[in-house]
């Protein structure tokens, strides 16, 4: 019988012709050889820092996502989650407005001399140190560099239609960090959260960015370190807008500048003075909301009248009026009025609501059918729905016409029919 090394090495011998290896191959040979493998099935060629941003592989790219095959046509560019450590071969996609190149490997900002329509540029969640070959970009208003390693804001004075900066998640820590932003006076947005910064004199440098309309400063021991933090930022802001996560509306910016010129007190003065004015709005339009409903009630007694002759209406009783005012169940008296005198109708109206508006306030029923200058006391509960008030006048219309009039008009008289026979 056969040894166990002979039985061993012929065992070898098979696994060697099955796997395809040569003879003698080690473990460590065989751990290269399926690393090289799992590299080769990677989008792009690799270097030992990443993935290469290559030609072919932007064309390829392009062509995957449905983007234009030829470079320069292409307005914008899709590079995140690549694994990229270098910005290249962008020089024939001159085009572009708008570039994607967040959560990849980046150390620099480089080659974008030819991206001179560039309005966009993502370059959050990268390992970039410092803003620098920015100056092509002249009509840049959105730069993003969240989640990067910079210690200084520069370089960027030659952007000057620069709207836009978001540079949270960084490591700003002194005034001179922030000192180049008062050469950017274009910026409205600015996003410093969750930095280093701690010294109170930054509002110098704020101060001298006239169009500054949006600061987040949240996650910065500079907002315990200034006294009255949101009220201060609002004085020494006048542009300022929104605050953090929070508006400023021009009720704050009043109390908060009548507090630096009065203290507590003139504060509390301001508020008061501005919910005066809030609650004088709101029974305007209450007011207003009372006229509309006057109005309605009109328009509803208005298309209950069916033509006739407009004298029936001179000579109508106001008693035959007062039950549709009221809501009372007793149907309305019925006027006749004609059409080709109907521009007399508003009037009639009008004579009849006023002669009716006085009848009720003798009667002490007022209440159900406030007039228009009784409105200093009138809530919103007090209002009821403009649908109620018209299907009021439709169940009197019902109640009226329990038996409905059948007219049938001949050439030579018109005969009257109940609708029964």
């Amino acid at each position: 019988m056969p040894g166990e090394d002979e039985v061993m090495a012929k065992l070898a011998a098979d696994v060697e012709l099955q796997v395809g290896l040569p003879p003698n191959t080690t473990e460590c040979e065989m751990s290269n050889k399926g690393q090289k493998e799992n590299v080769g099935l990677k989008e792009g060629p690799t270097s030992e820092t990443g993935t290469r941003m290559t030609k072919k592989f932007l064309r390829l790219h392009c062509k995957n996502n449905k983007l234009y095959i030829t470079p320069s046509l292409n307005d914008t560019l899709y590079l995140h989650y690549k694994g990229f450590s270098v910005i290249e071969n962008l020089e024939e996609y001159t085009g572009l407005r708008c570039l994607w190149l967040e959560v990849n490997g980046i150390h620099k900002i480089e080659n974008l001399e030819n991206q001179q329509d560039l309005r966009c540029l993502f370059l959050q969640n990268n390992l970039i140190h410092t803003l620098e070959n920015l100056h092509p970009l002249s009509k840049l208003n959105h730069l993003n560099v969240s989640n990067n390693y910079i210690r200084t804001i520069q370089n960027l004075s030659s952007l000057e239609e620069l709207t836009t900066l978001q540079i949270s998640h960084n490591v700003l820590e002194s005034v001179l960090d922030l000192e180049h932003l008062s050469l950017c006076p274009s910026i409205t947005v600015l996003d410093l959260s969750h930095n280093r910064l701690s010294d109170p004199q930054i509002l110098t440098v704020l101060e001298k960015m006239p169009n500054l309309r949006v600061l987040n400063l949240m996650g910065n021991k500079i907002v315990k370190n200034i006294p009255n933090y949101r009220k201060t930022l609002i004085v020494h802001l006048k542009q300022l807008t929104y605050l953090d996560d929070r508006p400023v509306f021009p009720k704050d910016r009043a109390c908060a500048e009548a507090w630096a010129a009065e203290g507590i007190e003139g504060e509390k003065r301001e508020r008061e003075l501005w919910e005066t004015r809030e609650r004088r709005r709101i029974q305007d339009s209450l007011d207003c909301m009372t006229a509309i409903r006057a109005r309605a009630e009109k328009e509803c007694i208005v298309k209950e009248l069916p033509s006739g002759d407009t004298k029936k209406v001179a000579d109508m009783n106001q008693k035959e009026l007062t039950p549709a005012l009221n809501g009372d169940d007793q149907p309305a008296a019925r006027i006749q009025i004609n059409q080709s005198d109907s521009g007399d109708v508003e009037e009639c109206v009008k004579d009849l609501s006023s002669s009716s508006a006085a009848h009720l306030g003798d009667d002490d029923t007022s209440a159900h059918c406030p007039s228009l200058q009784d409105t200093s006391t009138l809530s919103i509960s007090d209002l009821p729905d403009l649908e109620d008030s018209c299907e009021g006048t439709e169940m009197m219309k019902d109640d009226a016409d329990a038996h409905p009039l059948i007219e049938v008009i001949s050439s030579d008289d018109s005969v009257v029919m109940d609708d029964n026979h």
